[in-house]
């Protein structure tokens, strides 16, 4: 009989799918086109995302040239390592991946929020076994009233979902409201967040000697993950690791 339940829901389900796909076609998160086919993206587009696979530099994921091993570092770590210990990325932010970042990040686009975070969870996989708790960069309260929902949230929680571990949405909170980012030298980008993250009084004892993952959803020069690494270390996070949507690889005629 409860065989029988559970064939009756998953039909009920593929109905409602179906009429879901008829009055609203799938529509792409690359071109925006409607009623393409099923899948979220077209298998042109699908192949013009540069997806960041090895070799990667293992301190902040960027592509390397030549595979040197799993402990290979780029010369740009080396001269400023970052806070954090290791970070990956899906794919590089460019034109072509421009659309469902800002589409998510501006529009609260979530009908390919679980594509999304499942490429995350597979560029980021060794970093998620070893993950006991995944934590979001955060908005400041104001911002997040005027805009509605928080980006990086939704995508640790489509992370955590998919891959079972805990996620806090909460345990960081943005101290004082910061100026966009956008257009500013990496330089004043540090100074714009430096000491604008704090661990919640609350959440102390959850973030104490355990290993954080950190997500986001774009990697333009780190300043604002440094920031909150700052924050959770001084929280006493025992290892500290970064997951991201997309990263910037040459910061060219990019606007974010």
């Amino acid at each position: 009989m409860s065989g029988d339940m559970q064939a009756g829901r998953l039909a009920a389900k593929g109905l409602l799918r179906q009429a879901r796909d008829f009055l609203w076609p799938p529509r792409s998160l690359i071109s925006g086109d409607r009623g393409e086919g099923a899948g979220p993206l077209k298998p042109e587009e699908f192949q013009k995302i540069r997806f960041l696979t090895d070799p990667v530099c293992n301190w902040c994921g960027v592509p390397l040239d030549y595979d040197i091993g799993p402990e290979a570092e780029c010369p740009a770590c080396i001269a400023r390592p970052p806070r954090w210990d290791r970070a990956r990325a899906a794919f590089v932010y460019d034109e072509v991946s421009r659309r469902p970042v800002l589409d998510l990040k501006r529009a609260g686009r979530r009908d390919g929020l679980e594509i999304l975070a499942g490429w995350m969870a597979r560029s980021g996989s060794q970093l998620l076994e070893e993950a006991d708790l995944i934590v979001p960069v955060p908005l400041h309260y104001t911002r997040l009233i005027k805009r509605g929902f928080n980006q990086s949230a939704w995508l640790a929680q489509a992370v955590g979902k998919g891959t079972g571990r805990r996620v806090c949405v909460d345990a960081l909170k943005r101290t004082r409201r910061t100026p966009s980012q956008a257009g500013l030298s990496n330089r004043a980008r540090r100074r714009n967040v430096t000491g604008a993250f704090d661990v919640r009084a609350s959440r102390h004892k959850l973030v104490e000697g355990k290993r954080i993952l950190l997500i986001d959803d774009v990697l333009t020069t780190g300043a604002t993950l440094n920031a909150c690494v700052r924050a959770l270390k001084r929280a006493g996070a025992r290892q500290i690791d970064v997951l991201v949507l997309a990263r910037v690889v040459r910061e060219v005629d990019v606007t974010i």
